[in-house]
């Protein structure tokens, strides 16, 4: 993060949310963040796993893949990213003459940190013959270091677009490229980095919760590990979740990925049951942590201060764009 920095100007740090102020309990956050995107030509867009509320008041939701597309193509002057860090990292790469904001700086990602640049630098010299795929989730520095990036919905189509006999690292995480390795019969030489919200379910209490829902159909995220995988009736990225238990005959489903998706799952689906899939422990680490470390309330301030924006490096910025410009042009030739 040396490369990033986050502007919070002397003032308005004392009115951000950090430092327990409070919000008049009376004030409509709803209307008012509407107001604030029409004064300030402002643009919400949150990641599937945000709390419900900040889902409702957003102008778009999805998936990595979705909004960095919608990132790249918004006509407004300020994003306000309700995400983690690196989705506001890779909003200000596509846009370095908008402003970029996030609501809580502290809203990191496992899954990146597990990726540190200097670290993967040399990992990365151990092979020179080989190109270097990066799953989006990781750091601008992360990004600066590959040659493409990959969501979980294009993630196959990245890897075919190379000739077969093209040698790979896949970063940073393992059980994706594992799977892609299993799906595309590849070799990847895989980063050992995974996330922890999905590395925590527990296959026997998955076996257990098939056993009271027989009819249930469970559906995955291909950051789980292998063994959860295997025993998934659906395997997709958060979107492919979505339009699947949207559009298939069951009525019931077991959603082995972060919670936060159900409540799309449920306001397309009202008519099915949704069963959040059970982690190894009686933690609801199910949640993103960091994620939901974002609120109605922190996006209001956020807003209304426009603090804190997010600055990056020139040189960064161009070095981590040419990866992300390379994914999309393979997307919009798979038609992803």
């Amino acid at each position: 993060m040396a490369d990033i920095n986050i502007r919070m100007a002397g003032p308005a740090l004392e009115k951000l949310g950090y430092l327990d102020v409070e919000i008049d309990p009376t004030l409509d956050l709803f209307k008012e963040i509407e107001r604030l995107k029409k004064e300030k030509n402002a643009v919400v867009l949150a990641h599937y796993y945000q709390e419900a509320d900040i889902q409702d008041v957003a102008d778009y939701i999805g998936d990595s893949l979705g909004l960095a597309q919608q990132a790249e193509k918004t006509n407004a002057d300020i994003i306000v990213f309700a995400g983690v860090h690196f989705m506001a990292e890779t909003a200000k790469i596509l846009n370095p003459n908008k402003k970029v904001l996030l609501p809580d700086l502290k809203a990191g990602c496992s899954l990146s940190d597990s990726a540190p640049p200097p670290l993967f630098k040399k990992f990365r010299e151990k092979y020179p013959d080989h190109v270097v795929i990066s799953y989006i989730n990781c750091s601008a520095g992360i990004k600066a270091l590959s040659d493409v990036i990959c969501t979980s919905s294009n993630a196959r189509a990245v890897v075919e677009s190379f000739p077969v006999d093209q040698k790979i690292i896949f970063a940073p995480d393992k059980n994706l490229g594992a799977y892609i390795n299993k799906k595309t019969g590849r070799k990847m030489v895989l980063w050992n980095g995974a996330c922890m919200v999905h590395e925590i379910f527990s296959l026997e209490k998955i076996n257990k919760l098939k056993v009271r829902y027989p009819y249930a159909k469970l559906i995955a995220h291909p950051e789980c590990e292998d063994a959860v995988l295997r025993v998934a009736d659906f395997i997709g990225s958060t979107t492919q979740l979505l339009n699947f238990s949207h559009k298939d005959g069951a009525k019931e489903y077991i959603v082995a990925t972060e919670t936060g998706i159900m409540h799309q799952m449920q306001k397309n689906s009202p008519e099915k049951t949704f069963i959040p899939a059970p982690p190894d422990n009686s933690c609801a680490c199910n949640d993103c942590p960091h994620m939901k470390l974002n609120t109605l309330e922190k996006l209001y301030l956020c807003m209304e201060y426009e603090q804190p924006e997010l600055l990056m490096d020139e040189d960064l910025r161009k070095a981590a764009l040419k990866p992300i410009q390379r994914m999309m042009e393979i997307s919009a030739r798979a038609g992803l």
